[in-house]
């Protein structure tokens, strides 16, 4: 049984993370952190017509008004149709560990010499260790049978596969990724003309997938790139009866794919969200007249909101003094 240091209600995302420890594999006296991510599964269309007939087992009366009736019901157990998703990170890391507490968000202002004095030296000092899985996958040494599509140019190429965070049944959540193949790409500061046409193959593959496996058509879906990118991403490399958390990727650029119905998402918000094809207008529009031919992302400031326990919230927010200053 895991031993419980603190848990972390989202009433949102109908779900709850806790932070405990489990024993080490073959050293029962040793424990690990752990982090188990437990939330309620979507209703099932399927289940609609046997809902209130068959599947309802019990209910219980809240209150009532002349036309409102409000219940609390329990649904009969179900193998076809579990009740929660359950992900676990053992042994969890510190990063991890903070990516899942609760936090405050600030917005902060990254101005082009703030990226290059504090961002890009946080990004370039993570190990190469902790991204290793992500090569495997990239590569095909791991997960080939995972990959959606693979664009195998060794610059500008890419592969799409199922995110860790969809259950690959309910449509409406979809939830895919798609990561660039190169390492020198690795936030939207990276972004240069030169990637439109991958950034553009990236936008009409993904479209032709999910018309060919799931009947979505034109305008169903959003494709959104974070800045800052997410402490961790999250890829479904795993057979759909176990459940593989892998680290995090910040050393490659990827696009989030998901349901353009899917709501409730705190990744998709203003701050952190930037859509794909708003990104590719922008480099479209870029000037190629540039005397020191940096890119538009290079001379943007970028405004986002930072979490108090991301590793680059003390200094960006002791920087923003000084950009009040100026």
């Amino acid at each position: 049984m895991p031993v419980l240091i603190w848990q972390h209600l989202d009433a949102l995302a109908h779900s709850i993370t806790l932070l405990g420890s489990f024993p080490e594999a073959g050293d029962t006296d040793k424990r690990l952190p752990a982090i188990i991510r437990v939330e309620k599964t979507a209703l099932p269309a399927s289940l609609a017509a046997t809902l209130l007939s068959q599947s309802l087992k019990n209910v219980q009366l809240m209150e009532n008004t002349n036309i409102y009736t409000w219940l609390l019901g329990w649904l009969e157990a179900s193998r076809e149709n579990p009740d929660v998703k359950i992900n676990i990170i053992h042994p969890a890391t510190e990063v991890h560990i903070r990516k899942y507490t609760k936090q405050d968000v600030v917005m902060v202002h990254e101005t082009p010499a703030l990226y290059e004095q504090i961002v890009k030296p946080y990004i370039s000092a993570f190990p190469p260790a902790r991204t290793q899985w992500v090569e495997d996958i990239l590569s095909g040494k791991s997960e080939a049978d995972k990959i959606l599509h693979r664009a195998p140019s060794p610059e500008y190429g890419y592969v799409i596969l199922p995110d860790m965070k969809w259950d690959l049944i309910t449509i409406s959540s979809l939830y895919l990724m798609a990561i660039s193949l190169s390492s020198s790409i690795r936030s939207l500061r990276d972004l240069r003309k030169s990637h439109l046409p991958m950034l553009r193959s990236i936008r009409v593959e993904t479209a032709r997938i999910v018309k060919e496996r799931w009947g979505l058509g034109e305008g169903s879906i959003r494709m959104f790139i974070h800045y800052q990118p997410s402490y961790c991403v999250y890829i479904r490399a795993c057979p759909s009866s176990t459940i593989h958390t892998k680290y995090a990727s910040e050393d490659h650029f990827h696009v989030h794919i998901v349901n353009a119905n899917y709501l409730g998402l705190m990744g998709s918000t203003v701050g952190q969200a930037h859509l794909l094809d708003d990104v590719i207008s922008l480099l479209e529009v870029d000037s190629d007249n540039i005397v020191d031919g940096t890119s538009i992302y290079e001379r943007l400031t970028l405004t986002y909101g930072l979490g108090d326990q991301h590793g680059l919230f003390g200094p960006l927010k002791q920087a923003q003094a000084m950009i009040s200053a100026e």
